[in-house]
């Protein structure tokens, strides 16, 4: 991105008005803490340059209706690189939106940790982490907007360590800046774009949509409740199948109504929550975010009827996680034949990013609610149910395995496939009589 924004320029970009806070003072020795020649003349012409005496612009406005703490980085002032000062500002910011009870928004553009203050730059690092942790801690929501560049150490904490993570089209994201990757690196891998299929930043926006697209995440994620999510209603079949094998059939059928029609119907809007934050996304398998229900906030984790890949289940727990937090209610959606089998998922870490589903949802304070819309396929289906808040649809089926595999297993021939599925019980009535769900939700009322 050759165009780069000044700190004010992007504060612009998402709000009309700003207030800057008052700003710790610090009495720095003649050319800083190392005594490093020539240091303060390249900060008095940084200031001269940017019209500002450090690296970060420090804040509150509202952004489409919602307060908000707003840390905006000035790339133009040493390269935005973290010193002792800056340090101090953002530790300030991160206090005032704590006491506040303010969400806080960081517009990052960072070349990382300013060489001229050496080692007291670098630890500036760990005054950032233990602030963001406090905000956490206070239950408040993070939300990092990544300029160009993201380098260094402001990327592994205020960008990468956000609950969100946004990002303008085209920005060099990476804790390696462009002077210190190896010589034969592909550039590719230090954008957003590479960042956005690594799992590690949730959506990349365009300036010109940043402030309607961040007040509506602000606007969501500030909205707790403690009423269950209830569930959606029956978007396909509303007569319950006779058989077993009727129920995988319909749960089967390429015309059911899938997790996005169940999700445009329930919300009237909604924002994408998008990977697991180790280096995957499922975005074909599992859809995760927050969205308007009926006038309050409801996070949602739903199954495609796709088998669900390590990624799909790392990426559900945290935005489980992330909805307790800060006192948001959950929705799921069942839908998988379960979870994906193959070599490369087992080298992704199938088992532990299932048992991670498996321990969000079981620690989870905030309520949960889950509607079975198709196949529900064994763990890996199961894992994303809520206990005791479990519902289903008359075109789902919930088993302990699919009942080809049932049959097989049992040394029964295919033929016994059909009779399997009978013996399991795994229709909704089934299922409801044998306590595994609440019960049968039908189609909406005319």
């Amino acid at each position: 991105m050759a165009d780069r924004p000044s700190a004010r320029e992007a504060l612009a970009l998402v709000t009309d008005t700003f207030e800057e806070l008052p700003y710790p003072v610090r009495k720095s020795a003649p050319d800083g803490p190392l005594g490093w020649p020539g240091y303060d003349g390249s900060r008095a012409l940084a200031a001269t340059r940017t019209g500002e005496d450090e690296s970060v612009v420090c804040g509150v406005a509202d952004v489409e209706g919602t307060r908000a703490a707003l840390i905006a980085f000035e790339f133009g002032y040493l390269g935005g690189s973290l010193g002792e000062g800056t340090g101090d500002r953002l530790e300030a910011a991160y206090a005032h939106a704590v006491a506040h009870r303010l969400p806080l928004v960081s517009l990052v553009a960072t070349g990382g940790s300013r060489m001229q203050e050496g080692m007291l730059a670098l630890t500036q690092l760990q005054r950032v982490a233990r602030a963001s942790a406090r905000a956490r801690e206070a239950r408040l929501p993070q939300i990092a907007v990544l300029r160009d560049p993201t380098t260094g150490g402001g990327w592994a904490t205020l960008g990468a360590g956000a609950d969100v993570v946004l990002a303008l089209p085209g920005a060099q994201v990476g804790f390696a800046g462009s002077r210190v990757r190896p010589p034969d690196a592909d550039p590719t891998a230090y954008t957003a774009e590479a960042q956005v299929a690594a799992g590690a930043v949730d959506a990349l926006v365009p300036p010109e949509e940043l402030r309607t697209v961040l007040g509506r995440w602000l606007r969501l994620l500030t909205r707790p409740s403690s009423d269950p999510a209830p569930p959606p209603h029956a978007l396909g079949a509303s007569d319950l199948p006779s058989t077993g094998w009727e129920a995988v059939r319909r749960a089967r059928a390429p015309h059911r109504p899938r997790a996005t029609a169940y999700l445009d119907a329930y919300f009237t809007s909604r924002v994408q929550l998008s990977g697991d934050r180790s280096g995957g996304a499922d975005p074909d398998g599992m859809l995760c975010g927050f969205g308007d229900h009926e006038g309050r906030t409801v996070a949602y984790a739903a199954q495609t009827g796709t088998a669900t890949r390590p990624a799909g289940y790392r990426t559900a727990a945290r935005l489980v996680r992330l909805a307790d937090r800060l006192g948001i209610p959950v929705l799921t959606l069942v839908d998988t034949p379960g979870a994906a089998n193959d070599a490369e998922a087992e080298r992704q870490g199938a088992g532990a990013a299932i048992a991670d589903l498996f321990a969000a949802v079981a620690a989870a304070r905030t309520p949960l609610t889950t509607l079975v819309i198709g196949e529900g396929g064994s763990g890996g289906a199961l894992a994303l149910a809520a206990p005791g808040n479990t519902w289903a649809t008359p075109d789902s089926y919930f088993s302990v395995i699919a009942p080809e595999l049932a049959a097989a297993i049992l040394k029964r021939p295919a033929s016994e496939a059909e009779s399997t599925a009978d013996a399991l019980r795994i229709r909704p009535q089934d299922l409801v009589e044998l306590g595994v769900v609440r019960g049968i939700v039908g189609p909406e009322a005319v």
